[in-house]
């Protein structure tokens, strides 16, 4: 597979936004000053790598190249944390927002362009008829960050050219490319998760006839499944309300959470759980440690992180080892990902800590969390996390939005897609979890069926979220055998239509193809999840 690195050159233009104003300048050499902040953008090798000093808060860079594109040029953009339902190829689209990386695709070639993992900034793309730019946000919150006397390395810029592959595998080696240090379970995980039946309504005695009933599925497996214990437990639980913290204990139906690890562990199932560990209402928390746009926890406080630490021990300590961290990106941004185009939050406010970037103390956050699960030999699966920042920090990611228990048109719109086309980044960033089939009796076994049999193909982590007893004697059969599989991994089947859907039907490993049945014949449903491109308006000139 011919390869050519770095095919991105110098830039042509850099533009600096700083509390001093907006200043653009053509690119001449390292080390340009911007009105109090000074760039250096450095070629090394591979990639490359720019970085920043500043003696007043900055804001914003962007990054201009001036090039033109194949005009049967199509374009693969990520998203900003989970997937919604709008993941696909697209023709250019000149306000297309592309977080972090895309990948172009012509008849000939495939070119990857992107930032590495764990960068210091937000990042995004985008691409028009006469040129490619990166915006990249180095904001503290909705304000400038104020460096003092650090030189910040901003990001690494990677760019590669394909050549004789399928899109698909230029992506995935794409991927591979951006992020040199993964971490994956030792395992393959799957097993269930009780939120897409109960909703939140449960109990210990429920969360045990779940793990009866999984054994049951699972018992002639050499890998344990996991059950997690998700969203309901916690004593401040308020169902289709509040559900935060604190975290000490469970509630009146969840008496003994320890307890209940051990007698999940008893019938060969590993215990998990859920948490929102940004969201708490303890009275014991000072206001010091709070994010000022929405009262939730501020990571950059370092009381306020090593608060969450003692949390996460504590659900380990329990005997969970499946820790699922939900709604972070929500609750330190007061944003969800298809509201996030262009700004990943508002102007106007900042952490505790004002010289960190706000994707530094993501960062800051995902590595306590790594930290404390390393003590355990825990497992994290983060939910609503921002996946470039968390490839290397969590072993597993949840890569859509929710899927659903009580509407089909929900899972086929957002968790095929979300599978597809973050499917590149399976064994590249970390494993990916696609989320559950949904298995109440409101979704035809028909479509369930096959969503699960799409995700133990696929190779990725299965969860079924299933009512006990809720199938008959021969759909048990075939839920036991698709979770056999889905215990090893050894199938990965890929889209072969992705170029052409974005809802992919046809599936291959290069030896079988399968094609699935997605739509109900009376077609599909109206979804409100739906695609949100915004120009940048004046906030980058």
């Amino acid at each position: 597979m011919p390869t050519v690195h770095n095919v991105l050159k110098n830039p042509d233009l850099i533009t600096v936004i700083n509390d001093n104003g907006t200043l653009e300048k053509n690119f001449s050499q390292i080390g340009e000053n911007f009105n109090g902040t000074k760039v250096i953008y450095q070629s090394q090798g591979e990639k490359d790598i720019l970085l920043i000093e500043s003696v007043v808060p900055v804001k914003f860079l962007k990054l201009r190249w001036k090039t033109s594109f194949p005009n049967d040029s199509i374009y693969l953009a990520d998203d900003w944390e989970r997937g919604y339902g709008t993941l696909g190829f697209q023709k250019i689209t000149p306000n297309r927002i592309m977080p972090w990386y895309f990948l172009m695709s012509t008849s000939n070639e495939k070119i990857g362009y992107g930032v590495m993992v764990q960068p210091n900034a937000m990042c995004f793309w985008q691409v028009d008829p006469i040129g490619l730019t990166l915006i990249i946000d180095v904001r503290n919150g909705g304000n400038g960050v104020e460096l003092g006397n650090r030189r910040l390395p901003v990001c690494e810029i990677i760019s590669r050219k394909y050549e004789n592959v399928s899109s698909f595998e230029a992506a995935k080696n794409f991927c591979k490319a951006m992020c040199p240090n993964p971490i994956f379970p030792q395992q393959p995980v799957y097993g269930s998760n009780n939120w897409y039946y109960a909703y939140g309504d449960s109990s210990s005695e429920n969360i045990i006839n779940d793990a009866k009933y999984l054994s049951s599925l699972t018992y002639n497996n050499n890998n344990e499944p996991f059950m997690v214990i998700d969203d309901g437990w916690q004593q401040n639980h308020k169902i289709d309300n509040y559900n935060g913290g604190p975290w000490f204990k469970g509630n009146s139906r969840f008496p003994d959470m320890k307890g209940l690890a051990n007698l999940i562990s008893s019938y060969d199932v590993k215990p998990g759980i859920w948490v929102r560990l940004l969201q708490n209402e303890s009275e014991e928390i000072p206001n010091s440690w709070r994010n000022p746009i929405n009262n939730n926890l501020d990571p950059s406080n370092p009381e306020a992180l090593e608060y969450i630490k003692e949390d996460l021990k504590r659900l380990c300590g329990w005997g969970y080892r499946l820790i699922k961290h939900d709604f972070s990106t929500f609750d330190l941004f007061n944003k969800w990902g298809f509201e996030m185009n262009p700004l990943v939050t508002e102007n106007g406010w900042n952490f505790y800590d004002h010289s960190l970037t706000s994707a530094e103390i993501v960062k800051k956050l995902y590595k306590a969390i790594l930290k404390v699960a390393n003590q355990y030999d825990a497992l994290i699966l983060g939910c609503n996390t921002i996946g470039h920042l968390g490839a290397g920090l969590m072993h597993l990611n949840r890569v859509g939005d929710d899927t659903s228990g009580k509407e089909w048109e929900r899972t086929r719109q957002i968790g095929i897609n979300s599978l597809a086309f973050r499917l590149p980044q399976d064994q590249a960033f970390f494993s990916i979890d696609a989320d559950c089939v949904g298995i109440t009796g409101h979704i035809d076994w028909y479509f369930n069926k096959q969503w699960a049999q799409l995700i133990e193909k696929s190779g990725t982590s299965l969860f079924i979220s299933i009512k006990p007893n809720i199938l008959n004697n021969q759909q048990k059969i075939e839920l036991t055998q698709i979770m056999e599989r889905a215990s090893k991994q050894e199938q990965h089947f890929i889209p072969m239509d992705w170029e052409q859907i974005d809802c992919p039907q046809i599936w291959s490993d290069g030896k079988r193809t399968h094609k699935f049945d997605w739509f109900e014949q009376n077609g599909i449903k109206f979804n409100s999840r739906t695609s949100r491109y915004l120009s940048f308006l004046s906030i980058i000139p």
